[in-house]
């Protein structure tokens, strides 16, 4: 190994630099800085593409290029949700912290985009379940006129399904409507830390669900 101070070559299990005396286990701070601009850089370029991939998609929407999905939906409806993948693979990378920073960098709209695809995933991995999540209008409207209330029983329906499909999957989840509830509403007074939780929760388990969808259809 070679010395991260002066760059001397030194035998394997020595303390010290016998050039310089440099503990040889100490941390350079010059790679730990360009660490973290290359974990930055990573980060910056994740939400970049995420941001083209909604844009892209949106634009696609608008394009009539969604005959794939409404056709496989309509295919999972009917019992028969295996075989392919309407509209390419289930997403099974959400991120929290994802939807946080680009709803902050959208002023709010990317979250738009982030349920309206979580709405169309879940519907499509759970198909057949005798169930149906509302829509993003639905969902949109309905908080609206109820101050925001319709978006906590969104949640809890949702956690519900959630946790009633993942034995569907040969998975159980802990977490289920009720506790995305506690959270939202409880967890408000902790600092405000509880909503987060609760869309925490609601993703890690649409992203568990998704990725067993994506492996029982090959």
């Amino acid at each position: 190994m070679f010395c991260k101070k002066c760059g001397t070559q030194i035998p394997d299990g020595t303390k010290f630099c016998p050039n310089c005396g440099e503990p040889a286990n100490s941390v350079n701070l010059k790679d730990l800085g360009q660490g973290a601009v290359d974990a930055a850089n990573s980060a910056f370029n994740s939400a970049e593409n995420e941001l083209r991939n909604a844009a892209q998609d949106v634009a696609n929407g608008f394009n009539g290029n969604n005959a794939n999905f409404n056709g496989g939906y309509n295919a999972g409806n009917n019992g028969n949700y295996g075989g392919q993948f309407p509209g390419g693979r289930l997403k099974e990378d959400r991120s929290i912290w994802m939807y946080i920073l680009l709803s902050i960098v959208t002023c709010g709209i990317y979250s738009f985009y982030f349920i309206y695809k979580l709405i169309q995933d879940v519907n499509i991995a759970m198909a057949g379940d005798g169930e149906e999540t509302p829509g993003l209008v639905k969902y949109i409207l309905l908080s609206i006129i109820t101050c925001g209330i319709y978006g906590w029983y969104w949640q809890y329906c949702l956690g519900n399904r959630l946790a009633s499909n993942a034995p569907r999957y040969g998975m159980n989840f802990q977490e289920n409507g009720t506790t995305i509830l506690l959270w939202t509403v409880l967890g408000s007074f902790l600092c405000g830390v509880g909503p987060i939780v609760a869309w925490y929760i609601i993703i890690k388990n649409t992203n568990a669900i998704c990725a067993a969808y994506n492996r029982a259809n090959g």
